[in-house]
């Protein structure tokens, strides 16, 4: 029986698991054929220091461009970017999220080359 800090039994090391933050599998490669020259977005009038920031990974967009710029669908993205079609489909959803709070909530929005 694990330890509420996710240790195992005395003499044990950590638990690795379900739930527990250290698990997977390692993370591929992803393909990405675009990187903008502008890397910040922020409302206009308010000073960057002042603003919240939404991180948004050079694959988040590359997925959003293939997507709704060059009118891809997920399949094709996936194929694209070398990766599986959940994975870009949950990519997809987590960066329109991102978006959308950061455009809901006066937010700067920061690409990352990751």
């Amino acid at each position: 029986m694990p330890n509420r800090d996710g240790t195992g039994p005395i003499g044990q090391g950590p638990r690795v698991g379900r739930g527990l933050g250290i698990c997977g599998r390692p993370r591929i490669n992803r393909k990405v054929q675009f990187f903008p020259n502008v890397t910040y977005f922020k409302p206009a009038g308010i000073p960057l220091r002042d603003l919240e920031e939404v991180e948004i990974s050079a694959d988040e967009l590359e997925a959003l461009r293939l997507q709704n710029l060059l009118n891809l669908d997920q399949k094709q993205v996936a194929k694209k970017m070398n990766i599986s079609q959940p994975t870009i489909h949950r990519t997809l959803i987590q960066t329109k999220k991102k978006i959308t709070d950061a455009l809901i909530n006066g937010k700067a929005i920061k690409i990352i080359k990751q």
